[in-house]
């Protein structure tokens, strides 16, 4: 009775803000990102700063802030400093939402950026909607994202990342056509509509590719023994396992896999990207795998060793993935910005929703009508614990 009087009572909040910051729908945020003294633009950042996937947003995190800092340095936008308002939503959708309304309705920024994953991204759809409040997740994959389920676009939201149906083409394609494998099994995490939905596209084309799926498992999430069910996988005898999920179980999976003798080609996507997966899975186990994701840090293009360069002498590292998606969110909203005319959120909206051929980071970027990105994909094959680029595809 006490779980379901707690439960009830945190329900009640968040409708309670929901109805809040719709009592006024018809109002737009107009000016509101601009501070009093029409010196700076407010930018609201609401990513997962802790929690089960922190990794990823304080990754994204560091390239915000190496953004901020050079547009700052270089006079701003149109002159105006860019401000930062940072909210750590603790890897909890309900935290994202509750961070879009404090960030719409007290903040009064002129857009949000984040959240990392999709599941917290939608959570604040509506808010963004509502509030007319353009979003940006530099990292949200899943389609859900910008199209709803009844087929209509989300407005006010957008995305830097390509989507999952293309990365599950894309691994498909390399399965088929690089590595020449034809009997596969896929392990995918049975409540992530992410890892579902990379399953199913990748599927779709590796079968349509003339490929047979020997072995469809699943697995759940937290779970530390995937055991049981590689022997599953592993009595099927395929010559490669596609496993699209998060680092904190692909990497256990991995070591797990090489530990019982499964030394076939392993496969992921842009989950895989963190330096815990190397902690859990080790070195000499990530040899033979291979992941998509959104650019490599050893990719020879002028322009990504330019940015490799600077985030290395800010952070004493080289910028992974989520660093560059969060980087490029930053350039991606100035240039709207600056089109729009200055923080009028509506004009901006209308820019973002224009932008093309936008040179970026993770590779020249356009939307289309559902306000998907159309733009390149990495594949990237670890080699002792470093993670090394193979290729670049086109959509």
């Amino acid at each position: 009775m006490k779980k379901w009087l707690s439960v009830f009572a945190v329900s009640t909040l968040i409708v309670g803000l929901l109805a809040a910051c719709g009592a006024d729908n018809d109002t737009s945020s107009g000016e509101s990102g601009e501070s009093n003294d029409s010196d700076t633009i407010k930018i609201g950042v609401n990513l997962e700063l802790s929690g089960a996937v922190a990794s990823y947003g304080t990754s994204e995190a560091a390239g915000i802030d190496l953004a901020v800092e050079e547009i700052n340095a270089a006079g701003g936008i149109e002159g105006k400093q860019i401000e930062i308002v940072k909210i750590d939503n603790k890897s909890d959708n309900a935290e994202a939402t509750s961070a879009a309304i404090r960030l719409a309705e007290q903040d009064k920024v002129v857009a949000i950026i984040g959240a990392a994953t999709s599941g917290a991204t939608v959570a604040q759809a509506q808010i963004a909607n509502d509030k007319q409040v353009p979003l940006i997740s530099p990292s949200g994959t899943s389609p859900s994202v910008t199209v709803r389920e009844d087929g209509g676009v989300n407005e006010y939201v957008f995305r830097t990342s390509f989507i999952d149906p293309f990365q599950g083409t894309v691994a498909a394609n390399f399965a088929a056509n690089e590595l020449k494998v034809k009997n596969v099994a896929i392990y995918s995490d049975n409540a992530s509509d992410y890892s579902k939905g990379l399953a199913a596209s990748f599927k779709k084309d590796f079968e349509a590719a003339g490929g047979k799926i020997v072995a469809n498992e699943s697995y759940v999430a937290k779970d530390p023994d995937f055991r049981s069910t590689l022997t599953r996988i592993k009595s099927a005898d395929p010559e490669f396992i596609f496993i699209p999920g998060y680092y904190e179980e692909v990497g256990l999976i991995v070591k797990q896999a090489r530990e019982m003798g499964i030394d076939v080609p392993l496969m992921g996507a842009d989950g895989w990207d963190s330096p815990i997966l190397l902690d859990l899975a080790g070195a000499e186990a990530l040899n033979n795998t291979f992941t998509t994701n959104h650019y490599s840090s050893e990719d020879p293009d002028g322009k990504i060793q330019e940015f490799s360069k600077k985030f290395e002498g800010k952070y004493g590292k080289a910028p992974d993935a989520f660093n560059a998606l969060g980087y490029d969110t930053v350039y991606l909203l100035a240039d709207a910005i600056k089109r729009a005319g200055g923080a009028d959120s509506v004009k901006i909206k209308d820019a973002l929703a224009e932008t093309k051929d936008l040179e970026l980071i993770t590779g020249l970027y356009s939307v289309d009508e559902n306000h998907h990105p159309i733009k390149s994909a990495t594949i990237l094959e670890y080699q002792d614990g470093e993670t090394v680029f193979k290729t670049k595809v086109n959509p």
